[in-house]
């Protein structure tokens, strides 16, 4: 981890961003006004067993707005916050590749052509990528920076079938290969915590992920929200949870695991404060985040004693 020294001691999105354009650039998190094959029926009609109402949307902008409104809205919520110039454009809510080209050409060209906009990340899955959808983010990616995150959540057959997930582990290593040929960044998303998985299932799921080419990772808590088939689950099993403690040390762990090439995009997640169930400690994002800071500069100060006392 100590390739890309820096105060937070591994790769962090900010490090990426600062290196790449200069300065500090935040997300805006944008609807297409899209749905999934896991809820109009070509899959499923329930969504992912953890997926909330707004399809992990929850915090994008209304999607009545159209997309350069919605900039200015994404916009207008940051700036009261930080003070940025520059914003990445984040189609985040359901799957952002599950519409026809001609739509996907005009929205997701309307916010590349954006001039504060310095770059595009949509969020889809791996078995939305055919080939119309390829040759159309290859041209947008000659204009500006193009990202595709895939969910993968978990290696495991067993755990995808239990979340609903819908696809294979070899279509997501097919995606992910074609998204190499065209030069896209693939960012992928874990979750930690599915029930039925313990420490070493998921550490194996994050060491597959470091021996693929992937550019990026985003490490997310679950979350037990209301309204989610999850939610029903908990409420009848109790399945555990992770302490704020187990989950600290966990991360760690998990960037250990991973390789110096790979950006981490997140450490945790937000969860609705007005949906979340469990774990409620993890409202407390800053602490979460300060407290993993602080570990592994405990951690690397600790190793870097054993090497001088050898």
């Amino acid at each position: 981890m100590q390739k890309f020294w820096n105060e937070k001691r591994y790769y962090s999105f900010d490090y990426y961003l600062k290196n790449t354009f200069g300065e500090k650039i935040y997300r805006i998190s944008l609807n297409g006004g899209m749905t999934c094959p896991n809820r109009d029926g070509s899959l499923d009609t329930r969504g992912c067993i953890f997926c909330s109402a707004g399809g992990s949307g929850d915090f994008a902008a209304p999607v009545s707005l159209s997309i350069t409104e919605q900039i200015a809205y994404g916009k207008q919520q940051l700036l009261g916050k930080f003070p940025c110039k520059r914003f990445i454009a984040y189609f985040q809510a359901y799957t952002n590749t599950y519409a026809p080209v001609s739509y996907l050409r005009k929205i997701f060209t309307e916010a590349l052509m954006h001039p504060d906009i310095v770059a595009l990340s949509i969020a889809t899955r791996p078995d939305c990528l055919n080939d119309d959808v390829l040759e159309l983010l290859d041209e947008l990616n000659q204009i500006k920076p193009v990202w595709i995150e895939l969910g993968l959540q978990t290696i495991h057959p067993e755990t995808a079938a239990f979340i609903r997930r819908g696809y294979d582990y070899a279509c997501f290593t097919d995606a992910v290969e074609k998204m190499h040929q065209l030069h896209i960044p693939v960012i992928t998303h874990l979750i930690l915590g599915l029930p039925g998985e313990d420490r070493t299932m998921i550490l194996e799921s994050v060491k597959s992920i470091s021996g693929l080419l992937v550019s990026g990772v985003k490490l997310q808590l679950l979350h037990v929200l209301k309204g989610t088939d999850l939610a029903d689950y908990y409420q009848h099993t109790g399945f555990p949870v992770f302490s704020m403690e187990e989950y600290v040390e966990l991360v760690i762990d998990c960037l250990e695991y991973l390789s110096q090439d790979i950006v981490i995009h997140r450490l945790t997640g937000d969860g609705p404060k007005d949906l979340l169930i469990a774990p409620l400690w993890s409202t407390k994002k800053r602490c979460v985040l300060n407290t993993i800071h602080r570990r592994l500069k405990e951690r690397d100060t600790f190793q870097g004693r054993l090497a001088e006392n050898r």
